[in-house]
C-alpha cells in the first residue's frame, strides 16, 4: 500500500460514530463532529480493497472550494474549526493532511439530491426502456451521453451500506420530506448545478450529473452537507473530448467503473483488486480535476 494514502482512519480520544464507503466520522461535541475523508473508493455501491492515494484530500478540498462558492446560495456544514483543536495527537494529524474537516451535527434527509444534465448512467437505462427518467418524460431519440434540452432533478433514495440506491420519482421525495422541503431541496439543487455547471465548463470540464446531500438544523434550516461537486459525486468529462453516442472518458471514478465491468465480477462484496496502473491513472485524474476546478 501506497504510505500517502490512508485507507482507514484511527484517531484516539474521539468516538467513531460511522465508517461509511469513504467517510469515517466521529463525535466531537453535541454540536460537532469530524468528517476523514479516507482514500477508499466505492463502485458500484462496493467498497474497493486498495485505496486511491490523495483521494480523500482531493475530495475534501474540492468540496470545501464548491461550498465557499455556493455559500451564497445555501449555507454548509463547515464550521472552521481548526483541526488542531480537535486531533491532538501531531502525527495523528500529519496522516489525515487535509482529508479532515470540523462540521456541525445537522439532521440528514433521507434522499439524495440528484441533477442531471446530460444522459448517461442509470439515467439512461431507464430512459432507453421508458423513455422516461424517474418520471420525467425526455424527448424521442436522444443518442448515449446527450445534453439533455434543460437539467433535471432526478432524486433516490439513500441504502444503507452494501445496498444500492434506488431512483425515484419527485412525487416519492415528497412523500418523504413534505411538499415544501421537498420543492426547496429540488430548486436549490438544480440552481447550483446551473452555476457550477457553468463555471466547470469555463475551465474544461463538463459536469454530466452530480449528487447532493442535505440536511436541516435545529430551526430546521436546510444547509448542504457530505460532500459537493466532486469527483465521487459527479460525473466529470473534459469538455474538449466529449461527443454524443459514446461514454466520454471521465475525471471521476467512471475510469474505474468502466475497467469494473470489463471483468467476470458481479458487483457483489468482495471488490476485485485495481491493478497499480488503474490506481495511479484514478489518482492521476482526481488531481487534474481539481487543478482545472480550483487553479490548485
Amino acid at each position: 500500500m501506497d504510505m500517502t494514502a490512508l485507507y482507514q482512519s484511527d484517531l484516539s480520544g474521539l468516538e467513531l460514530l460511522n465508517r461509511g464507503k469513504v467517510r469515517d466520522i466521529y463525535a466531537i461535541d453535541e454540536q460537532t463532529m469530524l468528517i476523514v475523508t479516507t482514500d477508499r473508493l466505492s463502485a458500484f455501491d462496493v467498497i474497493l480493497p486498495q485505496p486511491i492515494p490523495g483521494k480523500g484530500e482531493v475530495l475534501t478540498r474540492v468540496s470545501s472550494f464548491w461550498f465557499q462558492r455556493m455559500s451564497g446560495i445555501i449555507p454548509n456544514h463547515l464550521t472552521h474549526i481548526p483541526l488542531e483543536n480537535v486531533v491532538k495527537n501531531a502525527d495523528e494529524r500529519a496522516i489525515l493532511g487535509d482529508r479532515a474537516i470540523v462540521v456541525r451535527r445537522l439532521k440528514p434527509l433521507p434522499v439524495e439530491a440528484i441533477v442531471r444534465g446530460y444522459i448517461i448512467g442509470s439515467g439512461w437505462k431507464d430512459y432507453q426502456k421508458t423513455g422516461q427518467v424517474c418520471g420525467i418524460k425526455l424527448p424521442a431519440g436522444l443518442q448515449l451521453a446527450d445534453k439533455l434540452p434543460h437539467a433535471i432533478y432526478t432524486p433516490s433514495t439513500k441504502a444503507e451500506a452494501g445496498a444500492h440506491d434506488e431512483n425515484v420519482d419527485f412525487q416519492h421525495s415528497v412523500d418523504l420530506l413534505g411538499r415544501a422541503l421537498a420543492e426547496q431541496v429540488r430548486d436549490i439543487s438544480l440552481r447550483i448545478y446551473a452555476q457550477a455547471a457553468a463555471y466547470a465548463l469555463d475551465k474544461g470540464i463538463i459536469i454530466a450529473d452530480t449528487k447532493f446531500e442535505f440536511g436541516l438544523d435545529d430551526n430546521d434550516k436546510l444547509h448542504i452537507i457530505d460532500e459537493a461537486l466532486t469527483p465521487d459525486s459527479s460525473r466529470f468529462w473534459p469538455a474538449d473530448q466529449y461527443r454524443p453516442g459514446i461514454s466520454p472518458p471521465s475525471f471521476d471514478k467512471q475510469f474505474v467503473r468502466d475497467y469494473l465491468e470489463t471483468l467476470d465480477w458481479n458487483k457483489t462484496p468482495p471488490g476485485p483488486e485495481l491493478p497499480q496502473e488503474i490506481i495511479d491513472k484514478t489518482a492521476e485524474k482526481y488531481r487534474e480535476a481539481e487543478q482545472r476546478l480550483t487553479g490548485r
